[in-house]
């Protein structure tokens, strides 16, 4: 019988917990790479499902994914003058947190679309419909729990779940639900009705307080709904998604953009580089840091075992050699004993992660390139441990035994 089966069976108990306790260090560690690359697939999901060529956004910004960003309205029309602009869509977002009757709790970012023109064609669905109505129609992702043809209340209106998609995620890994822009407008910027009066009286009283209050006109002006005052500009948006025509040229439409003194342009890979810079580089370096620190806990656990093992054998090893037992067995022995616990280790990894990563919060995406780079990963960490136990074997006195 091979020497290493027959010194497993010896002390079948221990080597089997330890076994488990590293599988589970490696399970954790092909979490972290997992939702790593979870994180990277969430935060451009949602510019990716947008289909935009160019960005426009406020001057001197990373916006709107990076950083809060601010444009007039108007800038739709502005560049769809641009020549090579075929289609210009305004952008708003914002997160929103609510509960529903039932008491589930209720989260997601709110993204308005430039509906009619944007209906949500690009929106990769599995059940339903774009938008085909101005108001009270939303698509949801299945994150969220909301089933088709479900109507949910927001602000003052209910709205009907008309199209679920799949994977579109924030870059916080929130849920995203497609609004038309004036809708996600409205509920953003909804209040109450106390709210609205004490807007109106300190409206007025500004009135009363300067020159203008001179005039009863202008205080009766002041006293009516904001969104009836005409001289009130209508809400920014957060930024403008350009399409360039068949056969024009990005980088030339912007260039011409970038001209203007009061927007910064980017291109789709600018945006997702911005957005893996920023938002995701503090993640991506803590998660390394602890993806290593496991790694060089469980090399020092596996280590430790095969030294204790090793050392738990001493005189079996020096009396093999004082048989003449040649030492290529003797170290082929531990190296075998390393090479499996690491073998069982990765194989329990393997078989924990595939049922409870589905269960995580966050999105786990693991593809057969990091399966292979933990498999090698083991291998180093089985032959880093090997060589410890390696080294007290070879230092065995055959001696010992007639003396003892």
């Amino acid at each position: 019988m091979n020497l290493a089966l027959r010194d497993i069976r010896h002390d079948l108990s221990r080597f089997t917990l330890t076994a488990v306790g590293l599988g589970l260090l490696l399970t954790v560690v092909l979490a972290m790479t997992g939702i790593y690359n979870g994180i990277i697939v969430d935060a451009t999901a949602l510019p990716a499902s947008l289909q935009a060529d160019l960005w426009v956004v406020q001057r001197d910004t990373r916006g709107p994914f990076a950083e809060l960003s601010r444009l007039p309205a108007d800038l739709e029309d502005r560049a769809l003058a641009v020549p090579g602009v075929a289609r210009a869509r305004s952008y708003v977002a914002h997160t929103i947190q609510r509960e529903l009757p039932d008491g589930r709790p209720l989260r997601f970012t709110a993204v308005g679309l430039a509906w009619p023109v944007d209906k949500g064609e690009s929106i990769p669905l599995i059940e339903g419909r774009p938008l085909d109505q101005a108001h009270y129609e939303v698509i949801v992702d299945e994150s969220l729990g909301l089933q088709l043809g479900e109507r949910i209340r927001l602000a003052r209106d209910m709205y009907t779940v008309v199209g679920v998609t799949k994977g579109i995620l924030a870059s916080a890994g929130d849920a995203v639900a497609f609004f038309t822009r004036a809708d996600a407008q409205s509920i953003q910027y909804d209040q109450s009705s106390e709210a609205i009066r004490l807007d109106r009286e300190a409206r007025t009283q500004r009135i009363r307080e300067s020159w203008l209050g001179n005039d009863p006109e202008f205080v009766r002006f002041a006293e009516t709904a904001t969104g009836l005052i005409p001289a009130i500009a209508p809400a920014p948006v957060s930024a403008v998604m350009i399409n360039v025509a068949p056969g024009a040229s990005i980088e030339m439409v912007k260039q011409r953009l970038a001209t203007w003194k009061d927007i910064s342009v980017y291109s789709q890979e600018d945006q997702n580089e911005l957005i893996l810079g920023g938002i995701v580089e503090k993640t991506r370096k803590q998660i390394g840091l602890f993806r290593a620190l496991l790694v060089v806990i469980s090399t020092i656990l596996m280590s430790l075992i095969i030294y204790t093992m090793t050392v738990d054998k001493l005189h079996s090893i020096a009396l093999l050699k004082l048989l003449g037992a040649k030492q290529t067995v003797i170290l082929g022995m531990i190296l075998q004993e390393a090479l499996l616990l690491g073998a069982i280790a990765y194989t329990i990894a393997i078989v924990v992660g595939r049922y409870a990563f589905e269960r995580f919060p966050r999105r786990v995406i693991l593809e057969n390139e990091h399966l292979i780079m933990l498999a090698l990963l083991v291998l180093a960490i089985s032959s880093i441990a090997s060589a410890i136990g390696m080294k007290k074997a070879l230092a065995a006195d055959p001696n010992e035994v007639l003396a003892g």
